[in-house]
Parts: C-alpha cells; structure tokens; sequence
C-alpha cells in the first residue's frame, strides 16, 4: 500500500492506494470487519453463504485467494498510469455493480488495471467502459452517458454488470485456477438475481463461456454440444426442474467485446452493440428504446 493519499476524483477524501475497506470510497460495500476469503475453498464457502448481494458484493471485494491477482492489482494501485498519478487506486477486487433486481445481466471477463481496479466499478474508467455505458444510456439502461468513477451519479435501470475474474489480471489474461477460484462468486450473485434475471447479455467469447458455465451450474439445460460464440448469437434456456418463479427462462445474447481492437477497427460498431443490448431489454420486458 502507498503511505501517499490522494483525493478521490468526485468525493476530494484522502485515501491511500489500495483503498482500506471501510473508509468512506463511494459504493464501497465492505467494511473493515468483513470476512476475507484467502483461498479457493474460502471464496466457496462465503459465496455460498451469503444470504445477499450486500454481504456478496462486500466479501468480493476483499477476497485474497489469488496471490498473482493480489500481487498485481496492487502493484498496479502503488504504481499509477501517468494520467491518473493524483488518483487514489481501489486495487481490489471490482464487486458486480447495479440494479439489485435485474431483469438482465451483462458479463465480461474482468476489470481494466487502470479502469475497474482504479475505480472500484466495474468497467468504469476505459475505453471499453465508456463503450458499454454510452451504449447503455442509448437504449435506456443507464442514466447517464458516462461511468467515470465510483460516487458519479451513475445508475443503471433493471441491469447489473458482473465479471468472470473479480481482479484485473496481468495481460488481462487470467489462468485456468484463477477463473476457477473466482466463480463461485459469479456463480452465487446470479443465483440471488435468479428470480429476476430473463436476459443475458456476454461481451466476448470469455463472457459467453462464463455465462454458459453459470446458467449449467444453476441447473439451466444447456444444448449438447454447448452453444458457440458469435455477435447476436442467441440461445433461449429453460431450468431443469425448477419453478418457473424461481428460474425462468433466460435469453443469452453474444457480443463482441467493446475492446479498443474491436471498435477501432469497426469490427464492433455502436449500431451493433445497441441492437444486442435492445434485444435482451426487450426479452427482459426493461424499457429499452
């Protein structure tokens, strides 16, 4: 941790980098007394018993099972790009962000080093987060255009945004354990939305490979062979065995990820993410536009 502090963008508080749990970040659901998950076996026994996203969401956000994603997030924190040097950095993990109740899900791969993980919200602060949330605010998802940083004013409509990896790794390439390690806390959030959730929307082959890996786990009937990536693939998945109030049926939409590759070179365009987003909204009955 940096012994400097430096004002927060929106707030002016001081805080150190990584932010402490507890000391006044905006939306920050921990506090310094929440329990830390050092290993896989932790992260699996507090995903499955949190009994909401408030206790969920606080617990993610200070999970230690990674050494590599420990090691890096904040060493990144300590070190800041050259743009963002008078900015205290989140460096923890970026718990998922949202409407309590959504009616659609939106999944990546994981945090930016100098976007979620400056931050503390997830996709907010890059170029690919500024993609997402002006697309959002089009189709009337998110009430405003941008997503800056934690405390801005931001609020999505009947959306939550979650991530595959909760730390933003090295090379944004996280390793098999890690993905593995995180996914009880995926796998837990969508298990508490369930009951609302009709929609899914997954940017990248990583976020559809997650979301294919969750709706299974919870008891979905996946397509054998399991359904492929592609832009507006679709696939609609019925629960096995399950009231139709407690799961419903859910429409799983790809996109290609809002990465600066894709939209630099026009292979993700705005009108392209906007119609993927329309139609899960519109799946999910949310007053898209």
């Amino acid at each position: 941790m940096t012994t400097d502090r430096r004002p927060h963008p929106v707030t002016g508080a001081l805080f150190a980098s990584p932010v402490a749990p507890g000391t006044g970040w905006p939306d920050d659901p921990a506090e310094p007394g929440t329990p830390v998950a050092h290993d896989a076996a932790e992260v699996e026994r507090l995903a499955a018993s949190a009994p909401d996203l408030g206790e969920l969401t606080a617990a993610q956000s200070v999970c230690r099972a990674c050494p590599r994603l420990v090691e890096w997030r904040e060493e990144v924190a300590a070190s800041p790009r050259r743009s963002f040097a008078a900015q205290p950095y989140w460096g923890r993990p970026v718990p998922g962000w949202g409407d309590p109740a959504p009616g659609m899900l939106v999944v990546g791969l994981a945090p930016a080093a100098h976007g979620g993980n400056r931050t503390g919200r997830i996709f907010t602060g890059d170029r690919s987060g500024d993609w997402l949330f002006a697309a959002l605010a089009r189709v009337g998802l998110a009430v405003q255009p941008t997503s800056v940083s934690a405390g801005d004013g931001q609020r999505l409509l009947g959306v939550r945004v979650v991530a595959a990896v909760r730390c933003a790794p090295p090379a944004n390439k996280p390793l098999p354990a890690e993905r593995d390690a995180c996914f009880p806390w995926l796998r837990r959030e969508w298990e508490i939305s369930a009951p609302t959730v009709r929609s899914v929307v997954a940017l990248g082959s990583y976020g559809w490979t997650a979301a294919v890996r969750t709706l299974a786990a919870l008891g979905y009937r996946v397509p054998r062979p399991r359904p492929r990536f592609g832009h507006a693939a679709e696939v609609l998945l019925t629960a096995a065995d399950q009231h139709p109030a407690e799961r419903p049926e859910v429409l799983l939409v790809g996109s290609y990820h809002p990465s600066q590759q894709n939209t630099f070179t026009g292979k993700l365009t705005e009108p392209m993410l906007d119609a993927v987003l329309t139609r899960a909204a519109d799946h999910a009955g949310l007053p898209a536009h």
